[in-house]
């Protein structure tokens, strides 16, 4: 996944963090739905796969991708090529001596720039200013101390503590080879990663085996077994009181945590839990204690066999069919002893005592296509192909869980479960569901002379995920190689490429969720400003309420015009792009009336525009004996647009993942603007001295003409200042507005690759501009919004407005206004440049490596993330912690993506 990112025109990728085995975030020519799946359609050695995990692949393995975008060449997956589909080619045996690849990598990963906190004698002073009357009798101050006893003490600093340096362990054997008859292919890989966070981490094993066997000049057959296992530590590791919905509490629960004790004779590294601190839930936990008991594990098990049977009926036409089944067993395991801050019997919220949790989930898909090719000519330089398919597909899945409470031998770990005083199962979960599908195609390639090309294609889909399940899915295309043409010849014969095409199809997104999960948005019917109904849909309501009898796929239909140049034998080659991608029949929640007795249900019902451009530039700059140069450039710009939504609806809206108090939306999804946009109170720094009338000493009274912030308490000087748009004289749901925008103005990659005799070289940037990232961590970390006692704060909020000091950087101790809304303050661009991959390679020359029986010897060195170019303040501005097209650019105690370093040997035999 993360290799696609920067590398293609039009594909937008990121990854939701960089904890080992994270998510990664892939689109296509922008989101495509609302409320469904964005994620391509992963079609690996011809098995297609919804929702492929790129954990379980072996990079190693990967022949080749080949990404499909354009209207022709997708609509012929017709009800899963809505989002673009990722054609993934894996390597097989090939004809002569069996040759053995074994290739050895070992890295680590450093530890991010950790940002700045208050040292011990800043934390002091802002905790005697947070709680003037109560703080001075804690030991703080006993014998006599004084603030300024505090300015040479050294604090702990528990980013040390939660981050190391990780390591990363790869080894790839491989043995391929053949005879024209009998090809093989026999694979097997090691990854282990260690993250640099403590206690996280990722262990993947595979073992493919492939056998291609000609049977007759007529028959071929191959078959494909592979197995993966993968066990991902640390990823569930989030904050219970955050909701769960953070990527990663590890983080912010460390920045928190106080650096010095008012007790001298206290260790906080030791201590399980600050008991002094009357922070909420588990934020009191240690973070360090924490992380090292935490056990949460997912272990998954991905057995995949396919294979396929290829028939030469005539010269011109050929019977294929392949079959293949995928079962992925899941299995989630979460254990919390007392020692952890979801079973530690100091968190106020834990009521479960010591607990743990068990999920399984068996995934079984089938799938099976039958084609006939036909490939033919037609004399007069007219030639004709054609496809003819039939195929159906099946999935299945189970899924049973399970919580235990109150667990009395924490010893035993997750082998404890059933020993819950409460019960054996507690919250038991079980479900189990089918869908089927069958598909007919067909497709006509016509060429003429190389100059002349048009193709036509139709796919029927019938799914059991709806009654009225049939969809269908024209296709088309037409191009000019007008370089083929004798008079463009003749007139600029340096233009070695020139061809201009346009395609037209239709696709259906077939990944209808489960909508009980649904994202619980709220309304804006007012038409007056931003005011919502923050009201969650009644419960049940959702696909299968009503029945399913009336809904449709959500259907998109796309343009693509395209031209493609080149000069001097395609020394110089450029590609453009334009495109229109229209997503109609939108599932989303529709009220319903009274008399229907639910209070709303899905409906195809919203319309949705992708409008972008793509350009791809590839030179070939310098090619002079053993040293050579190429480069290669895209840049993509796409914008899209809300056309509607259900009866009379506005807008849609959606809130971050943040503390409880912050119920009003962050995201507002409106008709005629982008997805993701960010909506908030405009900050304008902070009340100065002139903004009051002074009656009498220390009594500050806000002018009249001086608009209020809209906070519980009179405003005072120090305090956080917003902009009054309506200019009614204070701050309430009327002054909302557009604050930030969640997507880039655009995205590319800019590579480049030099060769000198066995030495590589290759420098690959990444970038995105013009989106904005919330950085949600500035809310608790540089001016502690809820007001918590013994938080520590970000070494920046020292730089806070006082009396001496009449910043309008940071508001006063306590000036935070009302608690619970956004504001632009923590708005910041989430623009960057990085230098996304670095690499050396030399291969020994083959005359010193004969001797040791090599036919290759290559020793390199890679980077990646090794340098980024940004003004974003937080540790990573690659991230996007919560649902990437509803609420895009949330950063939350994200796990940053680390620079990596790893060194590797290569040897065939």
């Amino acid at each position: 996944g993360e290799a696609l990112a920067g590398r293609v025109a039009g594909v937008q990728v990121n990854s939701v963090d960089g904890q080992p085995g994270g998510g990664i975030n892939i689109m296509i020519r922008g989101a495509g739905s609302l409320t469904q799946s964005t994620s391509p359609l992963y079609v690996v050695d011809g098995f297609p796969i919804e929702n492929l995990n790129p954990a379980i692949l072996n990079p190693a393995d990967i022949e080749s991708m080949t990404i499909l975008k354009d209207a022709s060449s997708t609509a012929i997956y017709g009800s899963r090529g809505a989002n673009g589909v990722v054609l993934i080619q894996t390597k097989r045996g090939r004809t002569g001596r069996a040759v053995v690849t074994l290739n050895g990598s070992t890295g680590y990963q450093i530890p991010p720039e950790q940002i700045p906190m208050m040292s011990p004698y800043e934390f002091v002073k802002y905790q005697q200013e947070l709680n003037p009357a109560a703080f001075n009798t804690p030991a703080y101050f006993a014998g006599g101390k004084t603030l300024d006893d505090y300015k040479n003490v050294k604090g702990i600093n528990w980013q040390d503590q939660v981050l190391q340096t990780g390591v990363i362990q790869i080894y790839n054997m491989a043995i391929r080879g053949g005879t024209d008859q009998t090809k093989y292919s026999i694979s097997g890989s090691m990854f282990d990663q260690k993250g640099v966070i403590i206690n996280t981490g990722l262990s993947r094993y595979t073992g493919t085996v492939k056998l291609d066997q000609t049977i007759s000049d007529k028959m071929k057959v191959g078959i494909t077994a592979d197995y993966t296992r993968t066990n991902t530590g640390g990823q569930q590791i989030r904050s219970v009181y955050s909701g769960g919905n953070s990527a990663s509490a590890a983080l912010v629960r460390a920045w928190m945590y106080r650096p010095i004790s008012a007790n001298p004779n206290q260790d906080l590294l030791t201590e399980a839990a600050d008991d002094a601190a009357i922070t909420p839930s588990d934020f009191r936990i240690n973070p360090v204690i924490d992380l090292k008991n935490q056990y949460q594990h997912t272990i998954s098990d991905v057995l995949r066999a396919n294979g396929y049977v290829s028939y030469d009926i005539t010269k011109n036409l050929t019977f294929k069919s392949t079959a293949g089944e995928m079962q992925i067993k899941t299995r989630n395991e979460q254990f919390y002893n007392s020692r952890t801050s979801q079973g530690s019997p100091v968190n106020p919220a834990n009521k479960n005592g010591v607990w743990g949790y068990l999920a399984q989930t068996t995934d079984n898909s089938f799938s099976n296509e039958n084609t006939l090719n036909y490939k033919g000519t037609l004399g007069g330089g007219h030639s004709l192909s054609g496809l003819l398919l039939f195929g159906v597909n099946s999935y299945k899945r189970f899924f049973t869980s399970f919580t235990g409470t109150q667990l009395p031998n924490e010893g035993k770990g997750m082998d404890g479960l059933d020993e819950s005083p409460s019960g054996t199962l507690n919250s038991p979960a079980i479900y189990n569901t089918t869908n089927t599908m069958a598909s007919y195609a067909a497709r006509v390639d016509y060429n003429y002379k190389s100059k002349y090309l048009v193709t036509l294609n139709f796919r029927a889909d019938g799914s059991s995920k709806f009654l009225e399940h049939w969809g269908y899915f024209p296709g088309g295309a037409i191009a000019w190689n007008m370089d083929q043409e004798k008079f463009f010849q003749d007139a600029l014969p340096f233009i070695s490429n020139s061809k201009l095409r346009v395609s037209y199809g239709e696709n259906g997104n077939n990944r209808v969720g489960d909508f009980d999960a649904y994202p619980k948005l709220t309304l804006n019917n007012t038409g007056q400003g931003y005011s919502f109904n923050n009201q969650a849909p009644t419960p049940g309501a959702y696909l299968s309420t009503l029945g399913n009898s009336t809904l449709q796929w959500e259907k998109t239909k796309q343009t693509d015009i395209g031209y493609e140049f080149g000069i001097l034998d395609d020394k110089i080659a450029l590609e453009v792009d334009l495109y229109r991608r229209t997503t109609e029949n939108l599932l989303l929640n529709a009220d319903l009336p009274p008399s229907s007795g639910f209070g709303s249900a899905q409906e195809n019902i919203g319309k949705l525009r992708n409008d972008g451009i793509e350009f791809t530039l590839n030179t070939l700059n310098v090619n002079a004996g053993a040293f050579s140069w190429r480069s290669s450039f895209n840049i993509s710009f796409n914008r899209n647009k809300i056309l509607s939504l259900t009866y009379g609806q506005s807008a849609l809206s959606s809130n971050a993942a943040y503390l409880s108090q912050f119920g009003q939306p962050l995201y507002l999804h409106e008709i005629g603007k982008p997805i993701g946009m960010m909506i908030g109170y405009i900050w304008q720094g902070n009340y100065q001295y002139p903004d009051f009338d002074n009656p009498s000493p220390g009594v500050y009274v806000l002018k009249k003409s001086v608009p209020s912030n809209g906070g519980p308490n009179p405003v005072q000087p120090g305090d956080i200042k917003l902009k009054d748009l309506n200019e009614d004289g204070t701050i309430n749901a009327a002054d909302l507005t557009i604050i930030g925008r969640g997507q880039p103005i655009h995205t590319g990659g800019f590579s480049n690759e030099f060769t000198y005799k066995g030495f590589s070289l290759n420098l690959f940037f990444q970038w995105s501009y013009g989106n904005s990232i919330y950085n949600g961590n500035r809310l608790l970390l540089e001016g502690n919004s809820n007001g918590f006692a013994y938080v520590n704060q970000y070494a920046s909020y020292a730089n806070r407005w006082s009396p001496d000091n009449q910043t309008n950087e940071n508001y006063r101790t306590r000036g935070q206004g009302f608690i619970g809304y956004y504001t632009s303050k923590n708005v910041e661009d989430g623009s960057y440049l990085r230098l996304k991959t670095l690499s050396l390679a030399y291969s020994l020359p083959v005359k010193l490596i004969q001797k040791l029986n090599l036919s290759n010897l290559t020793i390199d060195v890679a980077a990646q993330n090794l340098l980024t170019w940004t003004k974003y303040s937080g540790l990573d501005p690659e991230v996007s912690t919560l649902n990437n097209v509803l609420q895009p650019g949330w950063d939350y105690s994200g796990y940053p993506q680390a620079r990596t370093i790893v060194f590797g040997l290569k040897a065939a035999f």
